[in-house]
């Protein structure tokens, strides 16, 4: 139904009125085109732009500059005052738009093809500026028509530019999609008709670009419909290309690139190469992964993170909750374990679409991300305080058993699944085995099949739970209730307190003392609501419920008025002394590029204070004396660069060898080369033999 109403709701857009300093249009069933100002009165003398506005049906289409195998791109000529002075047409970036064996470039949909126009200098404040243009077009689908119209814009002339604030979007979006210069050098060559453009310059990288495309300035350059084939490489990309049938002109290629990163976003730049010899190929890293190889990575992962110090904390509330399903019914057992699972895979794919979002609205963001945003860090300190006081008795949830179980144990299944839920949101400070590469995949796919890709993720860490939905008569084999599991429960407050406690200090890393000391005080606040609370469930009379649930809640709500200051704390980022006590120095990209350019090997530890993984290996791999001894030995340099924050420059580096989060571990070696990525879970022995210091 919807794809029949396209034609009509195009011919209606068609028909739209034209909005301020926009001239009438031109209309037909296959386009409209206006004349279109960023400006509702000019100044004498002063250039604004002006640009001829199309809005196509679907399935049609106008030409680019170089219209590729056929077509001819929009003209237009002026009348106006003498002394006017006009440009021709800036281009946004074209399409390929293929046609059978051919190949055009040009635009579908809207497109605002912009140019500058500077009024006589002569003009006076009252007068009236008129500019009457003449344009033509070639508009195709199946068939092509030649179209044309007349236009006209009259404008009042003011001391000073009056921006007109109805087309501004417009032309913001124009100057967006205009080529930018090349930051990277150029080379191209051909050797009979083969030939290829390569781009080298640090920022490119596998993991940022997906797609590109070169399109000549003159149609005789190329082959317009044969394939360009892509590869990729840290620090260059190479296009294969074939050349047109005509000579070559003399002097440099001139061309527009256009590269699609992984979030679908197309950038575009300008560049010439004056022509050489075919450049070289790359050394490519072996093919991405396909999306069921990064789903079993996935599947596993999230299997191996429920063994990480990350999930210690929630094993309290699983624990209690496996001995709660022992003697249960076997439809209760399943309906526990799906809703534990459900809490697992929702708060995956949330995470992975937030993770989504963000990038695609430019932030930086990896698995871990929230956990560089203090108020998170925060918030979920004085959670784990308050299920550590639920564990030990100070206040109730539905019933004596403990956190995440008392709902259960009325019938409802939100326990479950807040527990499921809660395991998420502690296990993302840990990176396990198989999720690096997982993480980084997805994170290049289209959205649909990252957010596949996390959702095996869940899968795998809530596997051993899962199971018990398959076969719940596993839950027989647990031991009976009774006495024991208030002991147990009481006991596993303790990992609660201590996960508090960490979280308390990853805060410390994050805003430091002032910070922290805001956070102990809301955390002084949810334990007065806890007792307050538990006061309340004891209470004998009405007023005494009253009161303690009042206390608690006002507690409650004074406790969460710190988050707000926390979120917009100043990040307390770590001192180059701290890096120092590790043997290190601070990473960055000029010390890296100075040290390979002596020669030297260099070991890159990319680490954040909350993630465990890190702080494991950073105790048994790296700090070790005999891996400081074999650093020194061998003249390694040691870069370490802390992620704490989230801060864009160390993103980059994890982005460009296809990681989402820390750990990451680079060893280059002595007198330059690639590095050798090493595994997120390091051992002393990995570490030597990485450097050479240790058996083959």
């Amino acid at each position: 139904m919807l794809r029949a109403l396209l034609p009509f709701l195009a011919i209606l857009s068609l028909a739209a009125p034209a909005l301020a300093l926009e001239s009438a249009p031109v209309r037909s069933e296959r386009a409209r085109m206006s004349l279109a100002a960023e400006l509702d009165a000019v100044a004498p003398g002063q250039p604004f732009r002006l640009g001829l506005r199309q809005v196509l049906a679907p399935g049609w289409h106008t030409y680019w500059r170089n219209p590729g195998d056929a077509g001819a791109p929009p003209e237009i000529s002026f009348t106006a005052p003498e002394g006017t002075r006009t440009t021709g047409f800036d281009w946004p970036a074209p399409q390929r738009i293929p046609f059978g064996p051919l190949v055009n470039y040009g635009y579908e949909g809207s497109v605002l093809l912009p140019l500058t126009v500077t009024p006589p200098a002569s003009l006076k404040p009252g007068e009236v500026f008129t500019l009457e243009a003449e344009a033509n077009w070639l508009v195709c689908e199946q068939v092509c028509v030649p179209e044309e119209g007349s236009f006209r814009l009259d404008f009042p002339v003011e001391a000073a530019a009056r921006p007109d604030p109805a087309l501004a979007g417009a032309f913001r979006e124009a100057e967006a999609a205009l080529p930018r210069p090349s930051p990277w050098r150029a080379s191209l060559g051909f050797a009979g008709e083969g030939g290829a453009l390569r781009l080298d310059g640090t920022d490119l990288a596998p993991a940022s670009v997906r797609e590109a495309a070169f399109f000549p300035a003159e149609p005789t350059v190329l082959n317009h419909a044969a394939p360009q084939p892509l590869t990729v490489a840290e620090g260059a990309l190479r296009l294969g290309l074939t050349r047109g049938a005509a000579p070559l002109p003399p002097g440099p290629v001139a061309g527009v690139v256009v590269l699609t990163d992984a979030a679908g976003s197309r950038s575009a730049y300008s560049l010439a190469a004056t022509p050489g010899p075919v450049p070289a190929a790359l050394e490519v890293a072996p093919a991405a992964l396909s999306l069921w190889q990064a789903a079993l990575l996935a599947a596993l992962g999230g299997l191996v993170l429920n063994l990480m110090p990350c999930v210690f904390p929630i094993l309290a509330m699983k624990a209690m909750a496996l001995a709660r399903l022992s003697g249960a019914a076997k439809g209760a057992v399943r309906g526990h374990a799906a809703s534990y699972t459900a809490g697992v895979l929702l708060c995956f794919l949330a995470l992975a679409g937030l993770l989504l979002a963000l990038r695609a609205a430019g932030v930086v963001a990896g698995w871990g991300f929230q956990f560089t945003a203090p108020a998170f860090v925060a918030g979920m300190g004085w959670l784990m305080l308050a299920v550590g006081l639920n564990l030990s008795g100070v206040f109730q949830i539905g019933g004596p058993v403990g956190a995440g179980t008392g709902l259960a144990a009325r019938g409802g299944h939100f326990g479950s699944f807040a527990t499921g839920a809660l395991a998420v949101l502690v296990a993302t400070p840990c990176t396990a085995p198989f999720m690096a590469t997982a993480i980084g995949a997805a994170l290049t796919m289209p959205p649909a099949a990252t957010l596949a890709i996390f959702a095996a993720m869940g899968l795998g860490m809530a596997a051993p739970y899962a199971l018990l939905a398959l076969a719940p008569g596993l839950a027989g084999l647990l031991p009976r209730p009774g006495t024991w599991m208030e002991r147990l429960r009481e006991f596993l407050a303790f990992p609660m307190y201590g996960a508090a406690l960490w979280l308390l200090w990853v805060l410390a890393q994050l805003v430091g003392p002032e910070g922290l000391a805001a956070a102990l005080a809301g955390a002084l606040g949810i334990g007065f609501a806890a007792w307050a609370l538990g006061a309340a469930q004891r209470a004998r009379t009405p007023r005494g419920r009253w009161l303690g649930r009042t206390g608690g809640a006002l507690a409650l709500l004074a406790a969460l008025a710190a988050l707000p200051g926390l979120a917009t704390a100043p990040v307390a980022r770590a001192g180059a002394a701290a890096i120092a006590e590790d043997g290190a120095e601070p990473f960055s990209s000029t010390r890296l590029a100075a040290l390979r350019a002596e020669g030297r090997p260099v070991f890159v530890n990319l680490t954040a204070a909350w993630c465990i993984t890190c702080k494991v290996n950073e105790r048994v791999a790296l700090g070790t004396e005999a891996v400081r001894a074999a650093f020194a030995r061998q003249g390694v340099a040691y870069l370490k660069g802390d992620w704490t924050d989230g801060n864009a420059t160390l993103a980059a580096v994890l982005r460009a060898h296809g990681r989402a989060g820390v750990p990451l571990y680079l060893v280059y070696p002595a007198g330059g080369g690639e590095p050798a990525v090493l595994p997120q879970i390091l051992t002393e022995s990995m570490v030597l033999r990485a450097i050479g210091a240790g058996p083959a």
